[in-house]
């Protein structure tokens, strides 16, 4: 069984020959560029510098030694920016983040250094910010500043959806991802996870206003939706065909809906706003791509959100966060059992792993990965990224845990 064929298989709710497996698949799945070398030196395998993918969360692209030592099966795709199916040294250039931390990247002339050691980098063009001693780039108030003495004001929809319009494919750009992912898909039998077409669904002005907005003024939220479903639903229909064969999963969107305690909307609000637009987006890649399985990642507890997210028709589930709110992995696969399949949640990030003992690490997969892999629908990884100061040895044990376990029947 390849590892295409072991994803595949679990996605479509059988049990393949093992749990399947996945670091770096996507920018919720990896591991921290500062935690890169310990993890290479973990594994016996020889230094190297980590080629930073996701230059805000400062997340690694691994090596495909890496996924062979940890037995892997994703590769990541970003439409034809990166990918580490194959190697591309002239896509990175070196910068060393003020002596702290020699990397790839493929911007270095985006960064400068204030005098207090503090590294600026300018993207987009906002600057993030990474003081000394900071392991990721953040910038004020996380971008989403909030003025609880201002009126909510409604968007100017001519404005935004001009700023869609602008970002169409053009046909030359599909053929270009087309002949890049035709690339990855020859150049390995590892399941091709597909980034970058992504659904801005949430949130418009931050993820707070954007959510008193759903509550205050849900025709805005409608309005909003409906223009990102509308342009979405034109790239998906420029775009898959082209691809579809070339990819196993991809990305739709990553609105993160739950806090630390439940779902940021109420359910009912939620279905309304978001559900109807989701919807019209996963069936048209369902009918552009039938073979590829939809991706959404949403963060914190949402597990009352999971009827409706499975009736918006997406096929996974990340990153099973069972860790914030009120029920087990076990609740969560029981809901999700045979309707949608759950990629992540093999430990608790916030706890388990960087507060427990490496026995306590592997226990703590072993019993949930048995657990949510019962009947398939299920892709191991941990509850988001694995950060700077994690021992890599437990990163190493919790992947050998995972890699033994056998997917009960279904």
């Amino acid at each position: 069984m390849t590892s295409r064929d072991r994803v595949m298989e679990s996605l479509s709710f059988r049990s393949p020959d093992r749990v399947p497996l996945d670091l770096g698949g996507m920018r919720s799945t990896g591991i921290s560029a500062f935690a890169h070398g310990g993890l290479r030196a973990a594994l016996g395998l020889p230094p190297g510098l980590p080629r930073i993918h996701d230059t805000i969360q400062m997340l690694a692209l691994p090596e495909l030694d890496v996924l062979d030592a940890l037995a892997c099966d994703v590769v990541h795709v970003a439409m034809a920016e990166l990918t580490n199916a194959f190697d591309e040294p002239e896509r990175w250039k070196r910068y060393d983040h003020n002596g702290r931390l020699p990397a790839l990247v493929r911007g270095p002339d985006r960064y400068r250094l204030l005098a207090d050691g503090c590294i600026v980098q300018r993207a987009g063009g906002v600057d993030t910010f990474m003081p000394t001693g900071g392991t990721v780039f953040d910038e004020e108030h996380a971008g989403e500043m909030l003025d609880l003495q201002s009126e909510l004001v409604e968007p100017d929809w001519r404005f935004v959806e001009r700023a869609f319009a602008a970002e169409r494919f053009t046909d030359e750009r599909v053929r270009t991802i087309r002949d890049y992912c035709l690339r990855v898909r020859s150049s390995t039998d590892r399941a091709v996870f597909f980034n970058g077409l992504q659904a801005s669904m949430g949130f418009a002005g931050g993820m707070a206003q954007h959510s008193m907005i759903c509550l205050l003024h849900p025709e805005w939220a409608h309005r909003q939706h409906r223009i990102v479903a509308d342009h979405m639903v034109r790239q998906i229909e420029s775009l898959l065909p082209a691809i579809r064969e070339c990819i196993d999963v991809i990305m739709l969107a990553a609105d993160d809906q739950g806090t630390q305690n439940g779902p940021l909307l109420p359910p009912a609000l939620f279905r309304e706003v978001f559900v109807p637009y989701y919807r019209r987006m996963t069936d048209a890649i369902h009918c552009a791509a039938p073979g590829v399985k939809v991706f959404l990642h949403s963060c914190g507890a949402i597990f009352e959100l999971i009827p409706a997210i499975i009736d918006a028709g997406f096929d996974v589930l990340n990153p099973v966060q069972w860790s914030a709110g009120r029920h087990s992995y076990r609740e969560w696969k029981e809901a999700a059992r045979g309707r949608i399949s759950l990629w992540g949640g093999g430990v608790d990030t916030q706890h388990t792993l960087p507060l427990r003992n490496r026995a306590e690490v592997e226990k703590e997969v072993a019993d949930v990965v048995c657990e949510l892999s019962s009947g398939g629908g299920y892709v191991f990884s941990a509850i988001h990224n694995i950060l700077a100061e994690i021992d890599p040895r437990k990163v190493v044990a919790m992947y050998r845990v995972a890699a033994g376990a056998k997917s009960p029947p279904s």
